[in-house]
This record gives C-alpha cells, sequence and structure tokens, in this order.
C-alpha cells in the first residue's frame, strides 16, 4: 500500500479496461472518498452507484459529479445532446471533502481514456492536470495492452502529470506486465484477475494485490 499516493485519478487504456473495478477496490481498500467528476450515460447507469454497490461503502464516501450526462456516449457528445458545454474551471473538489483533512484518501475516475474529448478543445488529460494528481493507469493484461499502455504512459508524460503506475486487469500474463515495465519504465503495481463482484472480495484482492 505504501507504492500508492493517497490521492490518485485512475484512468484507463480503452473501453473495459476495468477501471470502475479498480476504482472501487482502491477506494474500498483505502476507506477513501470517490468522485467521477464527469459521468455520462446517466439515464441508464452512474459509475459512483456502481462502485457504492461494489464496496459497501457509506453514502459520506461518495462525492457528487459535477456533470451528469444522460447519453452512455463519450462526454462531448453527450454534453451537446445535453444542451450543457463541459468546463474545467466549474469543476472543483466538493466543500464537504476539501474541509476534510489534507491526507484524507480519494480515488477520482476519469470518464474514458486519457484523450476522451470533453469539450471543445478540451480533453480528460487536461482535467488531470488541472486537478493536479498523479495518474494510475488501468489496463488489460492480454494481447494489445502493450501498445495501448505506452500510449497512454506517453500521453501523460507529454502532458507532465506524474505516473502512479499501472494495474493489469484480468489473467496473468507476466510477460506484458514485464514489457510494460521495461518500455514504459513505470512499474506494474499490481495484476488483479479476476474477481468475485463483492466488498469480501474486493478487500481481499486490495489486500493480496498491494499489501
Amino acid at each position: 500500500m505504501s507504492t500508492l499516493p493517497h490521492r490518485i485519478f485512475v484512468t484507463g487504456t480503452d473501453t473495459d479496461a476495468g477501471k470502475t473495478v479498480i476504482s472501487a477496490l482502491l477506494t474500498l481498500g483505502l476507506k477513501a472518498h470517490y468522485w467521477k467528476p464527469v459521468q455520462s450515460g446517466c439515464e441508464i447507469d452512474s459509475d459512483t452507484k456502481t462502485v457504492q454497490e461494489l464496496t459497501g461503502l457509506s453514502d459520506e464516501h461518495f462525492l457528487p459529479e459535477s456533470y451528469r450526462l444522460t447519453e452512455p456516449l463519450s462526454p462531448h457528445e453527450a454534453a451537446v445532446r445535453d444542451g450543457v458545454r463541459i468546463d474545467l474551471d466549474t469543476i472543483q473538489l466538493p466543500t464537504s471533502f476539501t474541509s476534510l483533512p489534507a491526507e484524507t484518501p480519494l480515488v477520482v475516475e476519469g470518464a474514458g481514456g486519457i484523450l476522451v474529448p470533453l469539450a471543445p478543445g478540451v480533453l480528460t488529460i487536461d482535467l488531470v492536470k488541472k486537478l493536479e494528481l498523479p495518474a494510475l493507469v488501468v489496463a488489460r493484461s492480454g494481447l494489445g495492452t502493450i501498445n495501448h499502455t505506452l500510449l497512454t504512459l506517453h500521453a501523460l508524460r507529454a502532458s507532465d502529470i506524474p505516473i502512479a503506475g499501472v494495474v493489469l486487469n484480468g489473467p496473468r500474463h507476466p510477460e506484458n506486465a514485464e514489457a510494460i515495465e521495461e518500455y514504459g519504465q513505470v512499474p506494474v503495481l499490481a495484476q488483479v484477475e479476476q474477481l468475485e463482484l463483492s466488498p469480501h472480495a474486493l478487500a481481499a484482492a486490495f489486500a493480496n494485490a498491494f499489501a
């Protein structure tokens, strides 16, 4: 656990990389607050609700989204359809969190990958930079992950964003983890295999992966 910053921005390499499950695992394991600044697809579901159900944590651990968009689309398009424009200046940590001690853990989950557009000329990576948080990259463990992960790491470094590390999600492929560490010059902090989606299983997985 000492390898994890107490406040972190979780991003994925691509759709279905598993960042919401990993965000839940980290939120529960760190007893952190969870925040999804931009959520699309609220007409169907929300990641905040999913993480709360997976962790079993009380309402006080969950901060309200800055933008709740109806359609399950890229945020920039979902915002257009809802008749709103995402403005980074309006995305601020809720006062309910900022009044807590500075060491209070926080897990922030991004919307999709690091280059997902939020508004004209604005990408998710701009939000990470504004929040001044280190990024944790969640990647699939199997074929194709090396390329996707290295591209994500390259984009983060180009924007001078600190990288906390990589978490691989799925069946173990040690050769992929080794390649990411070697060519990406970054630690693979954990390899989380498929697990039961329950608070008990998430807590056990966190202890196994980050203890």
